[in-house]
């Protein structure tokens, strides 16, 4: 964890907390973004009882607490799909449940230059976790005798990364209706199994 983190960080990283906490800063937003509503910071300082001050100094702003409540969502979204499913199907279910998702969806659709920031660039924080968790997957499947790819993983995380975001803000990048089966269909040509290899 870096220096700097926040209040927050440290609280999902485990560390200790008081009442009201930025943990539950996070709770809420999670559940309002669940619900497909905007996260509202002065709505949200005022739900908790406490002011604005506050709540930024423990989350860091607003898009730092948006990218926390995306990464759980992410986070949890493809350890469900973990046990034995193919990396390209694990990924194609992702997509799907990203556009189907009634906070990203609204997200995507109302502040899509923002979600394609802290969602895709280096600087928002979400992207290098997300392929760090897509590289440890590929390691796995090919240790398993599931995946056999001339790629090297490093590349291979990071395309596949890539590919998935493409799919999930399509409409944001070319004004085309997102389709999780076009995704499925890169992403199986991506990730042959052992029998294509």
């Amino acid at each position: 964890m870096p220096e700097q983190a926040t209040p927050l960080e440290r609280q999902l990283a485990g560390g200790p907390a008081g009442r009201p906490t930025a943990l539950d800063a996070f709770v809420a937003a999670r559940r309002g973004f669940q619900a497909g509503e905007r996260l509202d910071m002065q709505a949200l300082a005022a739900e908790l009882g406490v002011n604005r001050a506050t709540l930024y100094r423990w989350v860091g702003s607003r898009e730092l607490l948006l990218r926390e409540v995306v990464w759980s969502l992410t986070r949890r979204t493809l350890a469900d799909r973990a046990d034995g499913e193919p990396l390209a199907e694990t990924l194609t279910r992702f997509v799907r449940d990203v556009l189907a998702h009634p906070g990203m969806h609204r997200f995507v659709s109302e502040e899509g230059e923002t979600a394609l920031r802290l969602l895709t660039l280096r600087g928002g924080g979400y992207q290098q976790r997300l392929i760090a968790l897509v590289r440890e997957r590929i390691v796995a499947e090919t240790a398993a005798g599931r995946l056999c790819s001339p790629v090297p993983v490093d590349d291979l995380a990071y395309t596949l990364v890539r590919v998935v975001e493409s799919y999930v803000y399509l409409e944001v990048i070319t004004g085309e209706e997102p389709d999780g089966d076009r995704a499925g269909r890169v992403l199986r040509a991506l990730l042959p199994g052992p029998q294509n290899s």
